[in-house]
């Protein structure tokens, strides 16, 4: 794991946990974790920059895929 996973990973799984006890749906954590990835890239990105990294990945969801840019 990335040195940055293992400083996140521990506030999801807990937030998780929480949302569970509360009957909080996964859904709406995941919504509210993307605003606020949004709002945090912000504070060093451009608009254009963020649409470009949320692009790249909702086109690149299936782990399975390879990048387009990838050879074989």
């Amino acid at each position: 794991m990335s040195a940055q996973k293992d400083l996140v990973q521990p506030h999801i799984e807990a937030l998780l946990a929480e949302a569970k006890a509360g009957n909080v749906p996964t859904d709406l954590i995941g919504r509210e974790l993307l605003q606020q990835a949004i709002e945090i890239f912000r504070l060093e990105r451009s608009d254009d920059d963020i649409a470009s990294e949320l692009t790249f990945t909702a086109e690149n969801l299936d782990p399975d895929t390879e990048f387009t840019f990838m050879r074989p």
